[in-house]
């Protein structure tokens, strides 16, 4: 029998091997299922992951991305931070928010909220390929709207206010729509909290170009 080899068009090759994946997690769990699994699956060469992806979490913050990153990336593109549009923190939280609740009443949301949640988790370095996985893009909107605030400390914010999401909306039990406002009030208070005065103020950080 000839190898299986994988698929002429490499983009085919790619998202064939992200469904797979997406399907051995939510039926298996994440540690149980192997990168050999996910290429038996897909049907291709067991090298196939690797040349893709470099490893099982290059192509999980690929699936990451893929699913998560088009639930929020028009809202946020389009908040406005300049003075006169009046944002505030609980309009930035609010729209941080809403994907998050469809996403946890959907069990394949579900599990890619666990999947964030666990990366976020334990591989604090990961190499993330969309602006908005990374925490300067949100301490920019963050020290625009909080007077006096570094990017450091925006930073520092959005960290701990992303792992109470993460676990709130990542966890097993579900939530009220009492539960969901509490935590969107207690989550935009932190944000917005006033600077402390007596904190550094470095170079505020540019949005990225896309």
């Amino acid at each position: 029998m000839a190898p299986i080899s994988p698929l002429p068009d490499r983009a085919d090759t790619r998202d064939m091997l992200l469904t797979v994946a997406e399907r051995l997690f939510l039926a298996d769990g994440y540690d149980k299922v192997s990168v050999r699994s996910i290429c038996a699956g897909a049907g291709v060469n067991p090298a196939a992951v690797h040349y893709h992806f470099g490893s099982k979490d290059g192509l999980t913050t690929a699936l990451i991305e893929t699913r998560l990153a088009p639930l929020w990336a028009d809202p946020l593109e389009a908040i406005d931070t300049s003075p006169d549009a009046g944002t505030t923190v609980a309009d930035v939280v609010t729209v941080i928010v809403a994907p998050f609740v469809a996403l946890h009443a959907d069990p394949l949301g579900h599990l890619h909220l666990q999947l964030l949640a666990r990366f976020v988790d334990d591989h604090p370095d990961a190499t993330w390929s969309r602006p908005w996985f990374h925490l300067d893009e949100w301490a920019t909107v963050l020290t625009a709207l909080v007077p006096g605030l570094d990017a450091a400390n925006a930073r520092r914010r959005w960290a701990l206010a992303f792992a109470l999401l993460l676990t709130r909306f990542g966890g097993q039990r579900s939530l009220s729509a009492e539960s969901i406002s509490t935590l969107t009030q207690f989550v935009s208070a932190g944000l917005g909290a006033p600077a402390d005065p007596a904190q550094p103020h470095p170079a505020q950080p540019q949005r990225r170009d896309r």
